[in-house]
């Protein structure tokens, strides 16, 4: 509520450095916002784990419906002054989400183990090798995704597309984005985690292929949809990894450390993919990302294939 407001008064006070400050700082807003989830694991029993991070990122699917025709709606509340009503909308929706947030009662994660042994340290818990696969996947999953969403719109604006065009585009992404959740935790508990998440690269990888084939507007709106799906599955999938991996007690620091992995990789690929584009061309950001995709589905493959025999085994 607070960064917004101030966003509204470096509107006001025409203040480019104030209302970066402002943007920002809402950055750090978003960042506990991706708790969300882990929160919904939390509360959840084993088996509903999947599908309650799948219907927490289903509300993305709201928020790309929403937000923009809040925008539409609310940008020239305080004309001439444009945007300001829109921050003033955020804050709104700020306020409602603290309001069904304190609905929500998360247990403490207890100091010790049921048995009284204490929490292990985070190298120790580091050394599993599903959560290492696990992190891994959810950094080249969100990172891929990034990499060629940030470059999209500028490629197909170069390849003499209109803006409007290219908003299309990005809208059908986000759709197939969130649109999956509803279904997604049903696949995990149905086929298991490492096949969604194996399914998921396949599709980040046919990306690529789409994107390599030309730049009609169909292509760039096929590569969207296959990015936003395949990033759907690969991300819910190695979240849903993660949460197998840790005791009740040990869960912030492995939650907090997989999410500076992920994002930290994120901000990488999002600053890599503009100055790519703009040195070497869409096709070389079509095919740069697959190495990494190609390597983590080995990785995946593996870990699947090992959890078969396990499971056969017993």
């Amino acid at each position: 509520l607070c960064i917004t407001l101030l966003g509204i008064y470096a509107i006001f006070a025409f203040d480019f450095w104030l209302f970066c400050f402002a943007l920002f700082a809402s950055g750090g807003y978003q960042a506990f916002a991706q708790y969300y989830r882990f929160a919904a694991a939390d509360t959840a029993s084993p088996a509903f784990r999947p599908t309650a991070i799948s219907w927490v990122l289903a509300g993305g699917l709201v928020a790309a419906i929403a937000g923009p025709q809040l925008v539409i709606y609310t940008k020239a509340l305080f004309a001439p002054v444009m945007y300001a009503g829109s921050f003033a909308a955020s804050a709104c929706a700020s306020v409602l989400a603290f309001a069904v947030l304190g609905l929500l009662d998360i247990p403490r994660p207890p100091r010790t183990a049921a048995d009284g042994s204490q929490p292990r340290p985070l190298i120790e818990i580091l050394k599993q090798r599903k959560l290492k696969i696990a992190i891994i996947s959810g950094m080249v999953t969100y990172a891929s995704m990034s990499f060629i969403m940030t470059a999209t719109p500028l490629a197909m604006i170069a390849c003499n597309h209109s803006v409007d065009s290219a908003a299309l585009a990005i809208q059908w992404h986000v759709l197939a984005m969130f649109a999956p959740s509803f279904f997604t935790g049903r696949l995990i508990a149905r086929f298991g985690r490492e096949a969604v998440v194996l399914t998921g690269l396949v599709l980040l990888g046919a990306t690529g292929v789409v994107a390599l084939s030309g730049v009609e507007i169909w292509q760039f709106n096929v590569a969207m949809v296959l990015l936003g799906v395949g990033w759907n599955l690969g991300y819910i999938g190695s979240t849903t990894m993660v949460t197998d991996c840790h005791r009740p007690e040990e869960r912030n620091k492995v939650q907090a450390f997989n999410e500076f992995m992920v994002f930290g990789f994120v901000a990488l690929a999002t600053f890599a993919s503009g100055k790519l584009l703009h040195e070497s061309g869409w096709e070389t950001v079509a095919v740069s990302y697959l190495p990494f995709v190609v390597m983590v589905g080995g990785l995946v493959m593996l870990q699947l294939m090992r959890s078969r025999t396990v499971l056969s085994a017993t």
